[in-house]
């Protein structure tokens, strides 16, 4: 299990008010919406979720990092849980041309509208129950989702990363280091419930013997 940073190129490019962003709406009213992760999370106001999830293109060198670290090629399946609108999986077809692709999301307004040559290859799921058989994908991944689950769902979670995964897994989670770190993801996040420090994440992947590579998202 190695500590990997594929994604603070793309988490770095967006400017974040965390006093803005707990101010401008009541923090429970915005959660709340946003916890539907529906049209008002993806596509809806700034306020309570992403302000329009749209194609730029951004997630490309992050497919082409995760490719040369773990030596994909065609024919390997890949599964992203937490797929979203699916855009990074769209860039591993063109990274990996050949590759196999599978997406899950608890989200169906975010599958109805993801990139549309990958979503024939998408499931509406949770990640604590994934319906797939043991040692079915090459890779695994699952970006900025894991933290949004309570401690009894990310426990199943976890489980199932492994149990699917038959060689590379990668995962991303928001976490902090100190109070500064802390006190700006309580302000900026929406969908959060997983609440842990590096050691803390660390003790769940032991825990539940999930044996993959990780990454945080920081506040700073």
């Amino acid at each position: 299990m190695s500590h990997l940073d594929f994604i603070s190129l793309v988490h770095k490019q967006t400017t974040r008010d965390y006093l803005g962003r707990v101010n401008e709406i009541p923090k429970a009213e915005a959660a709340t919406i946003a916890k539907r992760f529906d049209r008002d999370y993806w596509d809806g106001d700034r306020k309570v979720g992403y302000g329009g999830f749209r194609y730029d293109g951004r997630w490309r060198i992050v497919a082409e990092r995760m490719a040369a670290h773990y030596g994909l090629k065609a024919g390997d399946r890949i599964l992203d849980v937490g797929c979203g609108k699916a855009f990074l999986l769209y860039e591993f077809t063109q990274v990996v041309p050949g590759v196999e692709v599978a997406g899950l999301d608890v989200s169906a307004y975010a599958l109805a509208h993801a990139k549309e040559e990958v979503r024939p290859f998408l499931t509406e799921g949770r990640a604590d129950r994934l319906p797939y058989p043991d040692r079915s994908f090459d890779f695994v991944l699952s970006i900025n989702t894991l933290h949004n689950l309570p401690c009894y769902e990310l426990d199943a979670a976890l489980r199932e990363l492994e149990r699917v995964g038959r060689g590379g897994k990668f995962l991303c989670v928001e976490s902090y280091r100190n109070e500064v770190e802390k006190a700006n993801l309580l302000y900026w996040q929406l969908t959060c419930e997983a609440f842990n420090t590096p050691e803390e994440w660390a003790w769940w992947f032991r825990q539940t013997g999930y044996t993959g590579d990780h990454g945080f998202i920081f506040f700073e």
